[in-house]
């Protein structure tokens, strides 16, 4: 592991000495947290982790670009915890890690997170490789974003990329064709079961933007299925940017033998709106999350809300409240950012968070899937993510930007 970390870093160092062309950036993240656990957690547990972020890119003269970002990780308590149950959990985890090692002091990891090339024609671009294929516009839920789900309790988490290719075509200004493709979500499939088709329309005004989406997954057939249908995914997404900011995201995956219906649609719907120059901004967005539908992997309720103000105190300093809830269960999560340029390219964040629900206050075993202590037909998925029970957890990070 100390080899390929240290292989690595003489590879990116003998890319930046080739060619004047090659760039490399990126950030390094010191963050400490402190949380009080609930149910089978430790009372108090605290977290280290260093992580690095390192960017490269060069030309391909002027017909494309090559890109590259890989993640290494130090990590000890929470985050070593967090992240071993990542990485044992493999390719069934959207989080997971390409190689790691625990050791006496701290586990480490290495993680490819993308790598991929863009050939530039005069109206059409291809790309391909380990990339992110991002729909939607949604700032929160993400319903269209299928191949690369997010979280809002997990604000800093990076979406990741896939293995495929696409294909854009600019026939006019502001009107964009794009057709993509995209490997099974296992790795090890080789018949194809599971790929990812598709195509989307995206059309730009000067205050309103549509996007329309279509994928098709075949069919993974087993000794108990034979189908031939696969998985349809319909999509539409619109924003407008009047006096108030409006969006709206919603994706339809319709699967023919199980007969979807309402359950296959994720819609969200928000606006957000600034007042004082900007100084505060206001943003709601709503989540009807269907039990088949492309959000279903994150969440297990159907009815959700993100309220969150913004609040500027500076031009170094600002604020972000947020609360996550969900209506089914009655369970809340509040949430606080604090961020400060400490100088140019260094940023201090401090976060925290209280999960909330019906069973803390009343102790009549009404557990909410984001209280402290979630169902226990939740427990294994949050256990993925490292949600497992919490009173509260807080994190303070640096942020080194080169």
């Amino acid at each position: 592991m100390k080899k390929n970390i240290f292989g690595l870093i003489l590879f990116l160092v003998a890319l930046s000495g080739l060619s004047a062309q090659i760039t490399i950036s990126g950030i390094l993240d010191s963050t400490v947290s402190l949380q009080a656990g609930a149910g089978d957690s430790p009372a108090f547990s605290f977290g280290i982790e260093e992580f690095a972020n390192i960017r490269f890119q060069s030309k391909l003269r002027d017909k494309g670009t090559v890109y590259g970002a890989v993640n290494l990780i130090a990590a000890a308590g929470d985050y070593a915890a967090n992240a071993q149950m990542l990485a044992l959990h493999g390719a069934s985890s959207p989080l997971s890690v390409t190689s790691y090692v625990a050791g006496q002091n701290f586990f480490a990891a290495v993680e490819i997170e993308r790598l991929y090339f863009r050939l530039n024609g005069e109206h059409t671009d291809f790309e391909g490789g380990l990339m992110r294929m991002p729909f939607g516009y949604a700032q929160v839920w993400g319903s269209s974003d299928f191949l690369n789900p997010r979280n809002p309790l997990k604000p800093d988490a990076r979406p990741r990329a896939v293995l495929g290719a696409s294909l854009s075509w600019f026939p006019v200004d502001e009107l964009k064709l794009l057709t993509f493709f995209a490997a099974p979500r296992d790795a090890s499939a080789r018949n194809g079961e599971g790929s990812f088709f598709g195509l989307s329309v995206d059309k730009h005004w000067e205050k309103a933007s549509v996007q329309g989406l279509y994928s098709f997954e075949i069919p993974i057939r087993t000794s108990s299925s034979n189908s031939y249908y696969g998985l349809h995914r319909f999509g539409l997404s619109v924003k407008a940017d009047l006096e108030i900011g409006f969006v709206m995201d919603a994706l339809y995956t319709y699967n023919h033998d199980a007969g979807t219906k309402e359950e296959g649609l994720s819609l969200s719907a928000g606006a957000d709106y600034s007042f004082f120059g900007g100084d505060l901004i206001v943003m709601a967005e709503y989540l009807y999350n269907g039990k088949s539908s492309s959000t279903a992997f994150e969440f297990s309720n159907n009815n959700y809300l993100y309220t969150g103000f913004t609040i500027r105190f500076n031009d170094f300093t600002n604020m972000n409240i947020a609360l996550i809830s969900c209506f089914d269960d009655i369970s809340f999560t509040p949430a606080i950012t604090f961020n400060h340029d400490l100088f140019q390219g260094a940023v201090l964040t401090i976060t925290a968070q209280v999960p909330l629900d019906r069973d803390l206050f009343h102790n009549d075993g009404n557990r909410g899937e984001l209280g402290p202590i979630p169902p226990d037909e939740l427990q294994p998925f949050k256990d993925l993510y490292g949600l497992r029970g919490r009173y509260f957890n807080c994190s303070a990070r640096i942020r080194l930007r080169f």
